[in-house]
């Protein structure tokens, strides 16, 4: 089974997708956002993920995202999943009573001129909107809370605001409060690793790949699954390891993935992706690049990941067939096919992009499908040289001889203050 991904139009294999054990990784609004998702990308697990969005969403008060979920199943889900008008009718009378009842609370709060019970009042109303899938009122509410957050509370409502910017796709808002609630007073372990990932998460899609790296690999396993209503730990393991695979060079890989004690416990969650970036740093590079595509189709389908996969496996790619060449003066080209497990027509078509971005410095033997590394002209370099440095000291001698003129004609500006000195030293 197959569907076409809308963003390179490459088919996404979706027979080995498990729905029940993926979305099982997830709670709260990420679970109902990649459901949604999921629905909107494949269409053979359209009907499985509209009618689990619906289960999912009745646990909630978004009767309005309900409404049109069910319009979009359209009778296909059965009975179970048939819009069901009581509960839409029930759930918006106790949402529009709780509304009036956080309303008044905050103003017997602001009349009162209670701080701590305004910033919890804020709260109470942002989580209410959120709920119930108004982001932009709850954003509101959460920003409100701010002026009267104490430095203990600044964390809590950052992430707030960071979280619902997440859905709202304002990444550069992501950013914002998570430099705004990482004070010197934070020491929360668990807030910390929380404001690194969505910093990576920001920094992904800003395709800023070496950044987003390093905020997944800072993130400390005292995580866990407290995050699991934005992200899981496999998740962590997925978008760490690929966006380190494409951005860090081999040295990097080695120190800040492989031998990262904390983001270990994270590949352990992600064995496929812990064995591709050893096969990558050990240059078995057909092995790597078979875990990377058949990795491929699941990520295809990732609610962060999908839109960067062409871009990261091409660099990777790239990054492996330069790795591959650099040790030699010369390379047998079926014999580098067959490690990239390509045809030498393909490897030659890739090579000869490479070269002409200037990331392999090489030419290719076509005819006897051999490529040759570019022989620096040492006599020609050592002349280039020499000849600078002759244009460097004819440079500075004359910058020496027109400062001498200068002096030997007076036309030195001296400092008020040496100026002073010299005439005091003239009186006496």
């Amino acid at each position: 089974r197959e569907d076409m991904d809308a963003n390179n139009n490459t088919p996404v294999q979706t027979k080995d997708l498990d729905l029940d054990s993926y979305i099982s990784n997830y709670t709260g609004h990420t679970k109902i956002r990649r459901l949604h998702f999921i629905a909107e990308k494949v269409k053979e697990l359209e009907v499985e993920a509209l009618s689990r969005l619906i289960d999912e969403l009745k646990k909630t008060q978004n009767t309005s995202l309900y409404k049109d979920v069910v319009d979009k199943l359209a009778g296909r889900g059965g009975p179970a999943h048939a819009l069901d008008q009581q509960w839409i009718d029930q759930t918006d009378k106790r949402a529009a009573q709780k509304a009036e009842r956080l309303e008044q609370e905050l103003n017997e709060f602001r009349n009162k001129y209670i701080t701590e019970s305004i910033r919890i009042g804020h709260k109470e109303v942002g989580d209410f909107y959120y709920d119930r899938g108004d982001l932009i009122s709850a954003q509101k509410s959460y920003v409100r809370g701010r002026d009267y957050c104490s430095a203990k509370h600044l964390p809590e409502m950052c992430l707030d605001v960071v979280k619902v910017s997440l859905e709202l796709g304002n990444y550069s808002n992501v950013l914002s409060y998570v430099a705004k609630a990482e004070t010197p007073d934070l020491t929360d372990k668990v807030t910390i690793a929380k404001l690194n990932v969505c910093s990576g998460l920001a920094h992904l899609e800003n395709k800023k790949y070496k950044l987003a790296a390093k905020k997944f690999l800072e993130t400390t396993f005292d995580l866990n699954d407290n995050f699991r209503d934005v992200i899981s730990s496999q998740d962590i393991a997925i978008y760490g390891g690929l966006c380190a695979l494409e951005s860090f060079d081999r040295q990097e890989i080695k120190e800040k993935v492989l031998n990262n004690s904390t983001f270990k416990n994270f590949l352990e969650m992600a064995p496929e992706v812990r064995e591709l970036i050893n096969d990558f740093y050990n240059s078995r590079y057909a092995s790597c690049l078979a875990h990377l595509e058949k990795l491929k189709a699941d990520l295809t389908l990732d609610l962060y990941l999908h839109s960067h996969i062409q871009s990261l496996y091409d660099k990777i790619r790239s990054k492996a067939l330069v790795q591959y060449f650099s040790p030699f003066t010369s390379v047998d080209m079926h014999t580098m096919a067959e490690a990239f497990n390509t045809s030498v027509l393909q490897l030659e078509k890739e090579l000869a992009r490479l070269i002409m971005e200037n990331q392999i410095h090489a030419r290719i033997d076509s005819h006897n499908k051999r490529l040759y590394a570019r022989q620096t002209d040492q006599r020609n370099s050592t002349f280039e040289k020499s000849l600078k440095l002759g244009e460097d000291y004819d440079r500075n001698t004359k910058a020496i001889l027109h400062h001498l003129n200068l002096i030997k004609n007076d036309f030195i500006i001296k400092n008020p203050k040496s100026i002073h000195d010299e005439k005091r030293s003239m009186m006496f």
